[in-house]
């Protein structure tokens, strides 16, 4: 039994949030009146139905509205009470190994964005008894579907930290029956709120470049900004920007310049990250930071305020970014990121992101990245494991550069790489290549990646080797692992089989990957694996993994001025 003052600090959380909750007029009145079931009738339509009737009202009927708004109510309650769990074992943390107080805060971190996005959600879902416009259906199953993310994360990065069994132990059976309950209400906000047929504004999308150019030349990038922001951009880059109005201009509120020679506003980018306003919703213009050329040795974080930030380098190799963090010298996965951001609404253009830790030092994130609605564009990233991190949420990647080894794309965001450079690079001595791996652990989750439009080939150091690696199009990281590949360039590289196990029959049934129209040496599916959850894909369903339909892009891509395509090509 809890001691008092233990009890207080677990409900204390608890009891900021439920006056919230009545505020937003959550109430037992609000019960719809049509198509009423019992719990056991709806709960028969979860993942997890046991768990769906022990959480809902007991004794009661109602419809799916009224169950959903229960259900997230409940994991809202759940959510305020294992982060004060979380903190409760954070308040020992001097009695911890600094392996396994840097897996507590990562749950601590995770939890504390899944109260924000179960707010959120909540706030929607209690609007409204029938569906949801799509791009606001988008909206809270992306959230929800980060929930489940977030929670396996944090399951994930205490079990990789022997040293943190007494915490794993005591925080393993609270995750585990969390994440159900996030599971139930995913599965029924989904299938009241969310309308069948995902479909975007529709359209051609805007600008269909035939190479890579920077994006201040020849008036493929304009910018809307005082003449204030704009006179400090010119002085220091002598590049004029194009006045536009039209629909390719990117609007922007200011501009700060980071420079290692002390010409600009700081010499330092998380300096220039700090003085960016908190908050914003875009109405203003993107809070531009400008780092010009040189090797940045510095993490980079962009905290979740950190909204409608765009950062622009002078190019791929020219302006750098690099760390050297690794599971191996103990840093969690998540949090070896040598550049991480969850704000949303985020654009980085021109730059290289490096982790240099190595292949022998295993796990070392370049980028991580759960920054929602968010894009980089002529970007490049190098590392060996894990070199992306795609977190959760929705991202696009456009003329993107990513070099790795083992799982080198990974994670269960939602994302399209379009026009991009996939290059395995030569891994540890006995070890295969996979390109990707999928954290996506249910069904209803709306995440997966989609490589369309890319080019698969060895790096130079594999080319050039003598041994014979194998290199794969990826592997089921989690259950419902979800990876297409369309209308790409697929090099030698890639063994005939296409695809590699992860662990004996696991997921073979319940992965969806797929192939379709692709070309190259590599991309013949003769002898492709037999899995249940393998296909060769028609464009019909092949169009559902694009930009328009996967993404929602037409929604939201024309105001970052980033060029892409809606469809198929």
């Amino acid at each position: 039994m809890a001691s008092s003052g233990s009890l207080i600090f677990v409900l204390l959380p608890l009891l900021l949030v439920l006056p919230l909750l009545a505020s937003l007029g959550f109430a037992d009145a609000d019960i719809a009146s049509t198509s009423l079931v019992s719990t056991g009738t709806i709960c028969t339509s979860t993942p997890y139905p046991s768990v769906c009737r022990s959480n809902l009202p007991n004794n009661d009927t109602g419809d799916i509205y009224y169950y959903g708004r229960s259900s997230v109510r409940k994991s809202l309650s759940q959510a305020s009470r294992f982060l004060a769990l979380v903190d409760k074992y954070l308040a020992q943390k001097a009695s911890l190994t600094v392996s396994a107080a840097r897996a507590l805060e990562d749950c601590r971190f995770l939890a504390s964005l899944n109260l924000d996005f179960l707010l959120s959600a909540f706030q929607v879902v209690n609007g409204t008894s029938s569906a949801l416009p799509i791009l606001k259906a988008d909206d809270v199953q992306t959230v929800l579907s980060a929930i489940l993310t977030n929670q396996m994360t944090c399951l994930d990065g205490l079990q990789s930290t022997a040293s943190a069994w007494s915490v794993r132990n005591g925080l393993s059976m609270p995750l585990a029956n969390d994440t159900k309950l996030y599971s139930v209400s995913l599965a029924l906000v989904t299938r009241g709120w969310v309308p069948k047929n995902k479909k975007g504004k529709g359209g051609a999308g805007v600008w269909q470049p035939k190479s890579r150019q920077l994006p201040f030349q020849n008036g493929r990038m304009s910018f809307t900004m005082s003449s204030r922001t704009r006179g400090i951009y010119e002085s220091v880059t002598r590049r004029t920007l194009l006045q536009s109005s039209g629909d390719n201009s990117v609007l922007v509120n200011d501009i700060v310049v980071v420079s290692q020679d002390g010409t600009g506003n700081f010499t330092a980018i998380n300096d220039a990250v700090a003085a960016a306003p908190n908050n914003t919703d875009g109405t203003s213009g993107y809070f531009l930071i400008y780092v010009t050329a040189g090797v940045y040795q510095e993490y980079v974080s962009i905290a979740k305020n950190k909204k409608y930030l765009m950062m622009i380098g002078d190019g791929i190799n020219q302006t750098v970014i690099t760390g050297n963090r690794s599971v191996v010298d103990g840093w969690t996965t998540f949090n070896s990121a040598t550049f991480a951001v969850v704000a949303s609404n985020f654009v980085a253009v021109n730059m290289t992101f490096r982790n240099t830790a190595g292949p022998k030092k295993h796990q070392a994130v370049a980028v991580r990245t759960g920054a929602d609605l968010s894009v980089f564009y002529s970007c490049s990233f190098e590392a060996y494991q894990d070199t992306l991190y795609t977190h959760s949420t929705r991202r696009f990647y456009r003329e993107c550069d990513v070099y790795g080894t083992v799982d080198f794309i990974f994670g269960n965001a939602a994302v399209v790489f379009r026009n991009c450079n996939l290059y395995p690079r030569l891994p540890m001595s006995g070890r295969s290549n996979m390109i990707t791996a999928r954290g996506r652990t249910d069904v209803n989750q709306n995440t997966g990646t989609s490589i369309h439009n890319c080019t698969i080939r060895a790096a130079d150091d594999l080319a050039s080797s003598n041994t014979s690696v194998q290199t794969y199009l990826g592997r089921p990281w989690k259950q419902y692992s979800r990876t297409v590949y369309l209308q790409s360039f697929i090099g030698s590289v890639i063994n005939p089989a296409g695809w590699q196990i992860w662990d004996g029959d696991f997921a073979l049934s319940t992965l969806y990957y797929a192939e379709y129209n692709n070309t190259g040496p590599g991309s013949n599916t003769t002898s492709r694996v037999t899995w249940p959850g393998y296909h060769v894909i028609n464009a019909t369903d092949a169009a559902n993994f694009t930009v328009s339909s996967f993404l929602l892009g037409d929604d939201w891509l024309p105001q970052t001025g980033v060029p892409y395509t809606s469809g198929l090509i």
